[in-house]
């Protein structure tokens, strides 16, 4: 079972923000030549994800709104207090979302749906480069 690997280096602004990875991973895809099999994307990092959505500026808003009330910027988080940092919910989002998504390749294409995007997220509370390891199976 052959596995090829590739990444795509992304930089973010942070604080939830979202990017459209769909295109960078199907080109990973197609540069293997994979007609059939199942691609994955992980992004590494503890205070980042990779998720599917349709990726459109009313989703985008919606879903920060759950995850500012799921997990609050400005609480009374125990990391922040312990390590004097300002992240901590940005490592319970991407702790909520998780680090990756597989998709299934048929025809050499991701078989998303019309308005699923493949997405990274990066909760942090400052900019950052990020880094998203794509793998195909075959």
């Amino acid at each position: 079972m052959p596995i090829h690997t590739g990444q795509l280096n992304l930089s973010t602004q942070g604080d939830a923000d979202m990017v459209d990875i769909t295109d960078g991973v199907q080109r990973v895809v197609s540069a293997t030549g994979v007609d059939e099999g199942l691609a994955s994307a992980f992004v590494r990092g503890s205070t980042a994800a990779v998720t599917t959505m349709e990726h459109e500026p009313g989703n985008v808003a919606d879903l920060r709104s759950v995850l500012d009330a799921l997990a609050p910027p400005r609480a009374d988080w125990e990391h922040n207090r312990l390590n004097h940092d300002t992240n901590s919910h940005a490592h319970q989002r991407a702790s909520i979302v998780g680090p990756s998504e597989a998709v299934p390749v048929t025809g050499g294409r991701l078989a998303l749906g019309t308005w699923q995007q493949l997405v990274l997220i990066d909760f942090d509370d400052r900019p950052r480069s990020r880094t998203v390891f794509v793998q195909v199976v075959s």
